[in-house]
């Protein structure tokens, strides 16, 4: 593990790239738009990228960094935090945060879909993640090879390690120095825990369960013209301080510097080839009404895994009948959800819970399989805060209304929250397709269908037995559970042939030279990491596979 000591705050500013100094110091919408390049439909630009969010933001810096004149999509706004995010989980702006456009669902595990795993709008979902950025662990990339499930990656840890701390010193990520997977330090100290998170260390530690602080994309500390954290409490609803990390204010500055254009309130609803040579030539999109083709050398998919399986769906041609990289029927295929159990506990003392990052201490000792569990792979454990809405969200799921649920919002201060990130495994069935009502672009609305394994809901109840016993160790006076999903990932994902996958390990579409997808629906397993460091590592490696191939 590097020493602690070095390379640390200030001592650490990221290379190549300029983000936290194009930032004002005052404003904290991005101040350098007026010099963004506008390029034409009709100009035949070197990559053009569908969806602002965590893989697109870092692929577009990267290359347009290196000369690559680069358009980004996007079907939501260009977020001002200054205008349009207010210390309010009702305000006007905050709705926008999510994609709510209409899904179907089905199954015998439906999922829920919009706020907890969906976003747009420039910076995509990362404008209202918790900011916890865990790495993957190196045995996430072999998980058929040491544990018997699931499939192997079709590259490994050690193929994404530096994109891993490159990522992590933009973010910047704050924590204490991390014991498990592949031991590492962090870029930033972590950040004073509240009392809150105190009880949950100490039921954790009565019971043998290691915690650390972080990992956190939150500035502890001045970074270039970000300010540290205030601990407002708001981080799912849009950082007002632009302390939290997201492409908004990571990479999107230093890529319009270098001559990066993007397109806010842009669907894109289809993905063009050139019928004689088969390459992609370009997208279609939607933009106030009025559809639009923009020309391009190289096209980039950036979406997440309903809208990513659904566009590739939807481009079919006389080439690929069936969809773009789906001649084998694998795309929207093992789409993933993370099982998000939480468990909320009562003290006599007040709390305060939503009182700093909403995840504060974490534990990744369950992460790993153990077959004295009866499971494979495994889950971690990190605190939640949620605010009073998702509070009371939480008391209804447990049957409590009325004046019953009038006694527990006013008693909000005295609870606490912990959650897991349990890993649940891909299953072919667990798929996206598209269903026969279009919507109002033209594109058929996307139906998703899950149902959970056996192994799946081990892991859950296993979860949700060690929670208990870490609040009963802290001497919890009430406890209240809810059961959830968090994330969404696969659907295209990444694998060694076009029979068992939708790209190749440079996230390459089968069979479609010119055509990447750089976002989570690529994931071929999930581990129990939150998805936006993995992404945006993985961008971060397809970039430099890019740059290199055009030298």
């Amino acid at each position: 593990m590097t020493p602690s000591f070095l390379h640390k705050g200030s001592f650490a500013m990221p290379k190549d790239n300029d983000s936290p100094f194009l930032l004002d110091k005052h404003k904290r919408g991005l101040q350098n738009l007026h010099r963004m390049a506008r390029y034409r439909d009709e100009d035949v630009v070197d990559l053009v990228v569908v969806g602002a969010g965590a893989g697109g933001g870092v692929l577009a810096q990267r290359l347009a960094r290196k000369g690559w004149k680069v358009v980004v999509l996007e079907k939501g706004p260009f977020w001002d935090p200054d205008r349009d995010w207010v210390s309010d989980e009702k305000g006007a702006g905050q709705a926008g945060l999510y994609w709510t456009d209409n899904r179907i669902i089905s199954g015998n595990d439906p999922i829920e879909m919009g706020k907890n795993n969906s976003g747009q709008g420039v910076g995509g979902s990362m404008t209202h993640f918790a900011g916890y950025t865990p790495r993957l662990h190196p045995s996430d990339f072999e998980v058929k090879t040491r544990d018997g499930v699931a499939v192997d990656w079709p590259l490994s840890y050690e193929d994404l390690k530096e994109s891993f701390e490159r990522v992590e010193r933009e973010l910047p990520v704050a924590g204490e120095d991390w014991p498990w997977g592949d031991p590492h330090t962090y870029t930033h100290n972590p950040h004073p825990i509240s009392g809150a998170a105190s009880v949950a260390w100490e039921g954790a530690r009565r019971y043998g369960i290691e915690m650390r602080v972080g990992p956190v994309a939150i500035t502890n500390g001045v970074f270039g013209n970000r300010p540290h954290c205030i601990y407002r409490g708001f981080c799912l609803e849009g950082c007002k301080v632009n302390a939290k990390a997201s492409p908004l204010v990571t990479h999107f500055p230093d890529a319009i510097e270098f001559g990066c254009e993007i397109r806010a309130g842009c669907m894109v609803t289809r993905v063009e080839l050139d019928d004689a040579t088969g390459r992609a030539s370009g997208v279609v999109y939607v933009q106030d009404g009025e559809e639009h083709l923009q020309r391009a050398d190289a096209v980039a998919v950036c979406g997440y895994a309903i809208e990513t399986p659904r566009l590739l769906l939807n481009s079919a041609c006389r080439r690929h009948p069936d969809g773009l990289g789906n001649n084998s029927d694998q795309v929207g295929r093992y789409v993933m959800v993370q099982g998000a159990t939480q468990v909320a506990a009562r003290f006599q003392e007040l709390l305060r819970m939503y009182k700093a990052p909403p995840p504060e201490v974490s534990s990744e000792q369950f992460y790993e399989t153990d077959e004295d569990r009866g499971f494979a792979r495994g889950f971690s454990i990190q605190t939640i805060s949620p605010l009073p809405i998702g509070w009371a969200e939480h008391v209804a799921a447990e049957g409590h209304w009325g004046q019953s649920m009038r006694e527990y919002m006013r008693d909000y201060n005295h609870w606490t929250v912990l959650g897991i990130l349990a890993e649940f495994l891909p299953q072919p069935e667990n798929r996206v397709t598209l269903g026969d009502e279009k919507d109002q672009n033209g594109m058929p609305i996307p139906h998703f269908n899950y149902n959970r394994c056996a192994n799946d809901k081990a892991i859950v109840d296993y979860a949700r037995g060690i929670l208990t016993e870490i609040w009963d160790g802290a001497g919890a006076e009430d406890t209240l559970t809810i059961d959830r999903y968090a994330h969404l990932v696969g659907g295209a994902r990444m694998g060694f042939s076009p029979d068992d996958s939708v790209v190749d390990s440079s996230q390459r579409v089968w069979g479609v030279e010119n055509l990447f997808v750089v976002d989570g629906s690529v994931l071929p397993t999930q581990g129990s990491a939150n998805p936006a460091l993995a992404i945006m590592a993985l961008a971060d490696r397809c970039a430099s596979l890019l740059d290199r191939k055009a030298a």
